[in-house]
């Protein structure tokens, strides 16, 4: 799809990209990754970013060496094996692959949304989506910072797979890693237990679409007062 596009191209879920922004945008994502799998780095401190091609054709072709670059790196190796990511508490391929994955969808549906031409999402892979945008993307207070507040309940739930998650909106405060302080930060805390009082329904494809701020191919059903969890969600890029 993306060699038939006209490089130049608005991508309307982020229109501050052209078709070839976006391409540039998961080549870089997409390099970087394969240098802590296949490499082994430590960390982005050992990591080269690379040049951005001149010619269009040259980044096309850079982009698809760099993505099967990526994805036998993954293939490679067990989830299980240890490397450096983001997250502290997932420090292995297993949270690449899967962060990987879906970060890949959603910049599909930017690519289509370019074309014009919207494809089915498989609904297991939405739903996981979701998942991993409620547990990794917005969710949890990090382990150096205290929590300092609770906010609304509610639920989620998918209406052509059957899952359903319980969230609420928190707040954080702590110095980082980094020496950076943070007050009353919100993040989305995945519970077991509580009243909601907004809910969230779609099918996975469309709730996955939702949170990451991508037009849906119908609407997600919301009830309730559910600011302050939009407020948190709803600038994925």
């Amino acid at each position: 799809m993306l060699s038939d596009l006209d490089p130049s191209t608005v991508v309307p879920s982020c229109p501050e990209w052209s078709v070839a922004d976006l391409v540039w945008h998961l080549t870089e994502v997409q390099h970087f990754w394969a240098a802590i799998v296949g490499d082994r780095l430590r960390g982005p401190q050992d990591y080269t970013r690379p040049t951005r091609p001149n010619s269009d054709a040259e980044l096309l072709t850079y982009f698809e060496t760099t993505s099967k670059r990526m994805l036998d790196s993954l293939l490679s190796a067990p989830d299980d094996l240890a490397v450096w990511t983001w997250l502290e508490s997932r420090q292995d391929i297993g949270f690449v692959r899967r962060r990987q994955a879906h970060e890949a969808l959603i910049h599909r549906v930017d690519a289509e949304l370019a074309a014009n031409q919207r494809s089915a999402i498989d609904p297991v892979l939405a739903t996981d989506g979701v998942l991993e945008a409620l547990e990794w993307m917005f969710g949890g207070a990090p382990t150096w910072s205290t929590v300092t507040g609770e906010g609304p309940i509610g639920s989620l739930s998918t209406t052509d797979t059957n899952a359903a998650w319980l969230v609420q909106v928190i707040r954080f405060s702590g110095e980082d890693p980094k020496g950076t302080m943070h007050t009353d930060e919100p993040v989305i805390e995945l519970i077991a237990a509580g009243e909601p009082t907004f809910e969230l329904k779609g099918s996975a494809a469309d709730l996955n679409c939702w949170i990451w701020n991508r037009p849906t191919s119908e609407p997600v059903t919301i009830t309730g007062e559910s600011n302050a969890f939009e407020s948190v969600v709803g600038n994925g890029v």
